[in-house]
C-alpha cells in the first residue's frame, strides 16, 4: 500500500520548484522573506516543503550562515494549546538549543524565553495580565510569575538577610511598580530575537504546514503569531496552505463586519511576499506519477529490480523536466523503462497510460496526487481480498470498475443494479455500449452519449460487458451493499449451466448431464446458459439454440420457457441456418410462424420456413 506521508522522493517534477524556492530564500541574504505555497488538499504541499528544506540544508556555511529549520504544524495544537503560543515556544526552544555552547548567548536566549512566557501568560488575561501591565504581582498567578522570575521582587523582597537594601530588584524582566506597554514588550522581543540570530549566524526558517486543516480560529491565531515574528532579519517563513481556505477563515474571523473578498485576499497578501502555487498535474505528470507508483509497488513485491526502478525514476524525471520540448510520457516510453519482455510490468504501464487521462480530467479526482494514491490503494486492497475468496480478477478490471465508482457513481449504480443472478452477472447494455464505442456508434441509456468520460471509460481495457461482474461488485462492498438476488442452482445445476453454455453440438455426455440434473435444475440451467451466451450469439447457427433444443428433448415441459426465450430474438438478425433444427421442435412452431409474418425477417429465412413446412405436410 502507498502511505499518505510527505516525501522528498520526487515523482511529480516538483524538484525544479523546490530549487527555485530554496534559491529565493538564499538570495534574501538575511533580509526577512515570506513565501506562501498554495494548493488544495492532497496537492503535494507538504512534500514540496520537505524538498525545500532538504535543499536549504545543503546550502549551510557554518562560518557565515546556517539555516535552522523549524517545522510548525498548528493542527497538532488545536484544542490543546494556543497555536500562537506553541509557535513562539518552538522558536524560543530552537534558539536556546543553538545558543547552548556559548554562555553569554545562552543567557540571552533564556531571557528571550522569559519574554515568550510573559506573552503567553498575558494571553490568559486576569491576574496575569494585571501583573504584567502594572509590574506588581496580583493574586496567585502574579506571585507565581514573581517566583519564576518573570517580574522583579516586591518591596518586602528588596532586603537581604541583615535587612539591608539590595542593589538590584531581582532578576525578573519587570521591576516592581514598573508598568510597561504590550507593544513595547513585543518590540523588545523582536529586537532580542533579531540580535540573537545575528550573533549565532543562523537564519531561522519556519515552515508552517497543514494550516488549511485547522479550524478558522486556530488558523487566524497562527497567522497572527507569524505576524509577530515576521520581517525580523535572518528570518524566513514558508507557509503551506490553500488560499481559498485562508480567505474562508478570515471571513469567519471577521464575521458580521461585511468583509469583502478583496479584503480577505489582502489579509493573506500582507503576510506573504512571494506566492508560490503547487504545480497542477496534467495528463503527462499524472501518467508518470501512476507509473512510478506502480513500479514502486512492484519493486517492493520483488518483481521489479531496484536498479531498474532507479533508472526509470531518473529517466521519467528527465522526461518531465523536458516536456516543454514536446517529449511526452508515452506508453512506448514507459514500456521501454520496464522492458518490453516483462509482460507483468508492461500491463501495469498500460494501466497507468489508460487511467491517467481519466483521473486527471474527472472532477472527482482532478489530478490530485493524494486521491490518485488512494485510488490505487483501493484497487490493490481489493486485489488482495480476491484470492482468499476464490475470485480471479485482473488488476486492470478492478481498476476500471473502481474508476467508474469514483468518477461516475450514478452510472456505476445503474450498472450494478443490472447485475442479477438471472443474467449471471453479465450486463448486455454494457456489452452493447463497449461495442458501440469501438465502432463509433451512438450510445443508449443508461450511458450519456455527450459525456466524454463515459466514452473514454468504455474504451478502456479490458472490456467488462461480456464478463460476470458479480465478483467485481462483491469486492466493492466497501462502497455499497450488494444484492445479487437468489441463486437456486445446485452444484450439479451449475455444472450443467456451464456445459450447456460451452456446447456446440449434441453429444451423449451432455444428455446425461441434463438427465442427471433433473427437471427443475435443468430448466434453471437452460435459462442461465441462454443469458450467459447472449453477447456471443450470432442467431445464424444451430449451435446458438442447441441448449434449448437439447434440454427440451430430455424434459419436454420446458418447451414453453424455451419458446419464450427464442421469441425475444431480433427478427432481422436471424439466419436461415437456425430453421432446420427448430422446425423439428414442436415448441418452436409458434415462434417460426411469427418470424414468417414479421416484416423485418430476411426473405431467405422465410423461404426456409416455408420449405420446411411443406416437407412436414
Amino acid at each position: 500500500m502507498w502511505h499518505d506521508n510527505e516525501t522528498t522522493v520526487d515523482y511529480l517534477n516538483f524538484g525544479v520548484v523546490a530549487d527555485a524556492c530554496a534559491k529565493l530564500l538564499q538570495q534574501a541574504r538575511g533580509e526577512p522573506i515570506s513565501v506562501g505555497i498554495s494548493g488544495g488538499w492532497g496537492a503535494g504541499k507538504t512534500s514540496l516543503v520537505k524538498m525545500v528544506a532538504q535543499r536549504l540544508e545543503a546550502l549551510n556555511k557554518p562560518d557565515e550562515n546556517t539555516y535552522v529549520l523549524v517545522t510548525f504544524n498548528p493542527w497538532l495544537y488545536q484544542d490543546f494549546d494556543s497555536a500562537r503560543n506553541a509557535l513562539l515556544q518552538l522558536v524560543g526552544d530552537e534558539v536556546l538549543e543553538r545558543a547552548r555552547k556559548d554562555d553569554v548567548l545562552y543567557e540571552k536566549a533564556k531571557r528571550l524565553l522569559k519574554r515568550i512566557n510573559i506573552l503567553r501568560l498575558v494571553q490568559l488575561g486576569g491576574e496575569a495580565a494585571a501583573t504584567y501591565f502594572t509590574g506588581v504581582p496580583v493574586g496567585m498567578i502574579g506571585r507565581a510569575m514573581q517566583r519564576f522570575g518573570l517580574i522583579g521582587k516586591g518591596d518586602d523582597d528588596e532586603k537581604d538577610a541583615e535587612g539591608n537594601d539590595k542593589k538590584e530588584g531581582g532578576d525578573g524582566l519587570l521591576k516592581p511598580a514598573e508598568p510597561v506597554s504590550l507593544p513595547g514588550e513585543i518590540q523588545a522581543f523582536r529586537l532580542a530575537l533579531e540580535a540573537l540570530l545575528e550573533e549565532l549566524k543562523i537564519t531561522l526558517v519556519v515552515f508552517v504546514d497543514d494550516l488549511d486543516r485547522c479550524l478558522p480560529k486556530t488558523a487566524i491565531s497562527t497567522l497572527e503569531s507569524i505576524r509577530l515574528l515576521l520581517f525580523i532579519k535572518r528570518s524566513a517563513f514558508v507557509v503551506a496552505a490553500d488560499n481559498d481556505f485562508i480567505k474562508g477563515a478570515v471571513r469567519v474571523h471577521f464575521a458580521g463586519t461585511g468583509i469583502k473578498d478583496e479584503v480577505a485576499t489582502n489579509y493573506f497578501d500582507k503576510l506573504i511576499q512571494v506566492p508560490l502555487q503547487v504545480p497542477r498535474l496534467g495528463v503527462n505528470e499524472a501518467k508518470a506519477y501512476i507509473a512510478l507508483l506502480l513500479m514502486q509497488r512492484a519493486r517492493e513485491d520483488k518483481v521489479f529490480d531496484q536498479m531498474k526502478f532507479e533508472t526509470a525514476l531518473e529517466a521519467v524525471s528527465k522526461r518531465l523536466r523536458e516536456a516543454w520540448r514536446g517529449d511526452s510520457v508515452t506508453l512506448e516510453f514507459l514500456e521501454a523503462q520496464v522492458g518490453v519482455g516483462d509482460q507483468h510490468m508492461v500491463d501495469l504501464m498500460k494501466l497507468a497510460d489508460g487511467l491517467a487521462p481519466l483521473l486527471t480530467r474527472s472532477l472527482a479526482v482532478d489530478g490530485n496526487p493524494r486521491l490518485m494514491k488512494r485510488f490505487l490503494n483501493t484497487v490493490f486492497l481489493r486485489s488482495s481480498l480476491a484470492e482468499p475468496q476464490g475470485i480471479k480478477l485482473d488488476l486492470e478490471a478492478l481498476a476500471k470498475w473502481h474508476l467508474l465508482e469514483r468518477c461516475a457513481p450514478t452510472l456505476a449504480t445503474a450498472l450494478a443494479n443490472m447485475v442479477t443472478s438471472e443474467s449471471d452477472g453479465r450486463v448486455a447494455a454494457l456489452k452493447a455500449a463497449e461495442d458501440a464505442t469501438t465502432l463509433g456508434q451512438e450510445l443508449a441509456l443508461p450511458f450519456d452519449a455527450n459525456d466524454s468520460f463515459v466514452h473514454q471509460w468504455l474504451g478502456l481495457a479490458p472490456q467488462l460487458g461480456g464478463e460476470d461482474l458479480r465478483p467485481l461488485l462483491h469486492l466493492s462492498r466497501d462502497t455499497e451493499t450488494r444484492d445479487f438476488g437468489t441463486d437456486n442452482l445446485t452444484v450439479v445445476g451449475r455444472d450443467l449451466r456451464d456445459a450447456l453454455a460451452a456446447a456446440t453440438a449434441r453429444n451423449a455426455p451432455l444428455t446425461e448431464a441434463i438427465t442427471r440434473a433433473g427437471a427443475v435444475q435443468a430448466g434453471v440451467a437452460m435459462a442461465r446458459a441462454w443469458a450467459l451466451q447472449a453477447s456471443k450469439r450470432t442467431w445464424r447457427s444451430a449451435a446458438d439454440v442447441l441448449m434449448l433444443i437439447e434440454t427440451c428433448k430430455v424434459f419436454a415441459q420446458h418447451g414453453p420457457a424455451a419458446a419464450e426465450l427464442l421469441a425475444k430474438a431480433p427478427a432481422a438478425a436471424i439466419g436461415s441456418g437456425l430453421i432446420p433444427e427448430l422446425t423439428a421442435q414442436q415448441w418452436a412452431k409458434p415462434v417460426l410462424e411469427a418470424w414468417l409474418a414479421h416484416p423485418d425477417a430476411d426473405r431467405a429465412v422465410k423461404r426456409a420456413i416455408e420449405q420446411m413446412n411443406r416437407r412436414g405436410n
